[in-house]
């Protein structure tokens, strides 16, 4: 992706606009149907590991997703 200037960074936040995703805040599901298109995309691009359940693990660790509990203080924090 780089060689062709494309930033990941960007790529990745494009899927949800620039905007970190909320979860409702009772369950945590082990993917999305947004996961489910990254990692399409991700897999189109030649990347391996990428499945659904692992992308939406990802984007929760990187803080695309907040899926804490509706009275967990870090709920507010992004």
């Amino acid at each position: 992706m780089k060689e062709r200037g494309e930033d990941f960074a960007d790529f990745c936040w494009s899927f949800t606009g620039g905007k970190v995703l909320h979860g409702d805040g009772r369950s945590v599901p082990v993917s999305t149907p947004k996961a489910e298109e990254i990692s399409k995309e991700l897999k189109r691009r030649g990347f391996k590991f990428v499945g659904p359940v692992i992308v939406y693990a990802w984007m929760q660790a990187v803080g695309m997703v907040n899926d804490h509990a509706l009275a967990c203080f870090r709920r507010k924090a992004s």
